[in-house]
């Protein structure tokens, strides 16, 4: 004789069963799945009302700290490693095939939409820190297939500064500093001036770093540069690159680092403005 269930045994069903006959399929699809997760996490760890509401207050903390130039919801989702496995269920392919567009990577809870277009050899490094490493960053955009380079595409790009802030985190940064919109030349080149990238903590303010804390994990995520890369015809392509001397690559709080991420920064000779030079191409996928 079975044992009786010590919870409702039709909780569920009823709860997926109560979409009405317009859900679409993809939206029937995940939503059941996420139900029905959803409610076994709760009964498998008997969850109680007052930890369901330092859930819910730990979503409202989030949603309150998110706006244009900072989005907490999404950082918590990069803690728990949510975003990096979305990104990589996504485009498998870069990961599978022997010769692969550019990986991809999280967009990050630090993007602004309303960055500003510079021109190709800017500096981007616009409030300068005593301890900057400057750096020269070029390289080209081409079609995976082709290997021919994508003229006017768009390279946007942003990283924080030496003290572990972006922009937006520090009144003693300029608006925009560390960021930049390029448009490729005639030969599909970009090129700017930028900071060899250092570590920094994912913010402690927030549910995201209080989450982190919650699991006795650190916070740190490697040196990197963000780089968003689109042209029309082309599916847009969201990655980092991180610098192969850090001591986080095989620890990175919110789990971002790919091998083919991982670049070199060299001596730069005969260049007064940095010491470092980094070349990076990305190589963009035609829309189907």
């Amino acid at each position: 004789m079975a044992a009786p269930h010590r919870f409702d045994p039709t909780f569920t069903d009823n709860v997926i069963n109560s979409m009405g006959p317009k859900t679409s399929p993809r939206m029937r699809q995940l939503m059941a799945g996420l139900i029905r997760h959803v409610h076994d996490f709760a009964r498998e760890n008997e969850l109680t009302v007052d930890e369901w509401m330092a859930g819910v207050q730990m979503l409202n903390w989030a949603g309150r700290m998110s706006d244009d130039k900072r989005n907490e919801g999404q950082l918590v989702c990069d803690v728990i490693g949510l975003e990096s496995l979305v990104d990589e269920i996504t485009f498998t392919l870069a990961h599978e095939a022997a010769d692969a567009p550019t990986a991809t990577a999280i967009l990050g809870p630090f993007f602004r939409a309303d960055t500003p277009w510079r021109d190709n050899g800017a500096d981007i490094v616009v409030t300068k820190p005593d301890d900057a490493e400057m750096a020269f960053m070029h390289g080209r955009i081409i079609d995976f297939a082709t290997q021919k380079p994508l003229v006017g595409a768009s390279v946007e790009v942003w990283q924080a500064s030496t003290n572990g802030l972006y922009e937006q985190q520090d009144p003693n940064q300029v608006e925009f500093n560390l960021r930049g919109k390029f448009k490729t030349d005639a030969d599909g080149r970009y090129y700017f001036y930028c900071l060899r990238p250092t570590p920094y903590p994912v913010p402690d303010d927030g549910p995201a770093g209080k989450l982190l804390e919650l699991m006795d994990r650190h916070p740190f995520r490697p040196a990197h540069i963000h780089i968003l890369a689109t042209h029309e015809g082309y599916r847009p392509l969201t990655t980092q690159i991180f610098d192969r001397k850090d001591k986080y690559l095989d620890n990175d709080s919110v789990f971002a680092v790919k091998d083919s991420l991982i670049v070199d920064f060299v001596p730069r000779d005969g260049d007064s403005k940095a010491a470092l030079e980094l070349k990076y191409d990305v190589k963009l996928v035609a829309d189907a």
